[in-house]
């Protein structure tokens, strides 16, 4: 990932839960707040209560990959948290895809929007 820095302490993502604005899908709830500098930083967290290890690695691939494919279309500059949510592990690639994009869309994340089917 070009533009992308992961987070990995645990103060940021409880910053993020407690002050950044949310996406709520079916398969997965995104919070994301503006940083300084301009780069993103991204987040995935899967709960032991979406299936076990396999499971939860699956997903959070797949949410990485979507992420990944999608980086250009994502504006820089945003702390993201991608939650994956129970309805995650039944979800094809595409829907999560779709779901995601669509309401990253919505909330004006996604800076370069004529790729979006």
């Amino acid at each position: 990932m070009k533009h992308t820095i992961s987070i990995k302490e645990n103060r940021h993502f409880r910053r993020l839960y407690a002050k950044g604005k949310r996406i709520v899908t079916p398969y997965l709830v995104v919070y994301f707040q503006k940083s300084r500098d301009n780069k993103n930083h991204l987040g995935i967290t899967v709960s032991k209560k979406v299936g076990n290890a396999v499971v939860r690695n699956r997903v959070r691939r797949q949410i990485k990959e979507i992420y990944r494919t999608n980086e250009d279309l994502f504006c820089t500059g945003y702390y993201i948290v991608v939650v994956a949510r129970g309805r995650a592990v039944g979800a094809s690639y595409q829907k999560m895809k779709h779901a995601l994009l669509s309401e990253c869309k919505k909330k004006q994340l996604l800076c370069d929007l004529e790729d979006i089917q």
